[in-house]
């Protein structure tokens, strides 16, 4: 087998990695956008909203950005 029809490992590995982060960043968002929801009346609701927002912005892109790591080391460009 030729060596350019392999798969790149570290890319794969580090597109892995990256999916595992957006694992726990996909479970850590809402888990804080329902503690800010479920108390609106706490001084912490709106820095709280903020940071569950941004945590599950953040988590979409890490998915597109593993995904896309994953792609490139299976297929070259």
């Amino acid at each position: 087998m030729d060596s350019k029809n392999r798969t790149d490992k570290i890319k794969l590995y580090k597109g892995i990695k990256t999916m595992i982060f957006a694992a726990l960043t996909l479970f850590m968002g809402p888990i804080i956008l329902s503690m800010a929801l479920s108390q609106p009346e706490n001084s912490l609701y709106i820095p709280l909203l903020i940071v569950g927002i941004l945590i599950c912005a953040f988590a979409v892109f890490l998915i597109f950005k593993g995904l896309k790591l994953i792609m490139d080391s299976m297929f070259k460009k």
